[in-house]
């Protein structure tokens, strides 16, 4: 079985060298990592010795990264792995994901579980998550657990190759994306079965460089689900809540925010989608132009 790694990033070169030398402690190597940037320059020049590296260049934002990678991972892969530039995969985690897919065949989408997630708290170094994720390690784990989802969660999802098909990831959800690993992976579910593992461990770090500002993330919190409920890759009952969450969120927080989210300015972007929703424009792009 082949198995490629495909990471989208902008802005981390520092992170991203550091994540190749982390993926080769994996106990089963990738056949190959892609990295999917805006040019050379967002790279660490480090040249991993354990597995193949390639690069691809051109479109800027998630999901046209991550389908630049795509394209490329598709012709020479059985499975196909997408991490977050910033997300350390425990070391069996490739292992895991192999011995998955192999041992459920009508599995299409497979993904894992973080330990601990950095995108709800200030953040972590690479040295902090990298302590938590040994610690992790070194406990002994319960019985693995097996659940269903509409769909996965992007920092680490696998996916098998010939499940794909045609489907890619949403180019008019730019920027940071959000919803998109919905989007992309709800729709293998017509293939095979979308699961969490919960043997599959990591750390999500959630670096804040290269996010998107407050009003932009804001905006998206609103639209991209309506956008999706209209495409049909996700439930009205999931968007609403997502929504209402969000907004609930961004309201109560923003009389007292958190130092690392700009609630005020989310809560912003939540109310310019409402009004773009009332007059009928439905345009994820539209952060573009914030």
């Amino acid at each position: 079985m082949k198995l490629v790694v495909i990471i989208a990033t902008a802005g981390r070169a520092e992170l991203v060298g550091q994540l190749l030398r982390h993926l080769e402690t994996q106990t089963r190597a990738p056949d190959e990592v892609i990295l999917a940037a805006p040019d050379a320059s967002h790279l660490d020049p480090y040249r991993p010795q354990g597995f193949a590296l390639s690069s691809v260049f051109g479109r800027v934002g998630l999901t046209a990264q991550r389908n630049l990678g795509l394209e490329l991972a598709l012709g020479r892969s059985d499975v196909i792995t997408f991490f977050d530039d910033d997300f350390l995969p425990a070391n069996d985690y490739l292992r895991r994901v192999e011995q998955s897919f192999a041992a459920n065949p009508h599995w299409s989408v497979l993904f894992g579980h973080a330990v601990h997630d950095g995108a709800r708290t200030p953040g972590l170094t690479f040295s902090e998550g990298l302590s938590k994720l040994r610690a992790a390690e070194e406990t002994p784990q319960p019985r693995p657990r097996v659940y269903d989802h509409l769909g996965a969660y992007g920092c680490n999802m696998s996916v098998r190759s010939r499940h794909v098909g045609s489907v890619r990831f949403d180019e008019r959800l730019v920027l940071y994306g959000w919803q998109e690993d919905i989007d992309f992976t709800s729709q293998l579910r017509r293939c095979g079965r979308v699961i969490a593992l919960s043997s599959l461990r990591g750390v999500h770090l959630g670096a804040k460089a290269g996010r998107v500002s407050g009003i932009r993330f804001g905006y998206s919190q609103v639209v991209n689900p309506v956008y999706l409920l209209r495409k049909g890759t996700m439930p009205a009952a999931f968007a609403i809540e997502l929504m209402t969450r969000n907004l609930a969120a961004n309201f109560l927080r923003s009389l007292w925010p958190e130092a690392h989210v700009d609630r005020v300015g989310r809560l912003k972007g939540n109310l310019l989608a409402a009004y773009h929703l009332i007059k009928g424009r439905i345009e994820p792009e539209h952060v573009l132009k914030l």
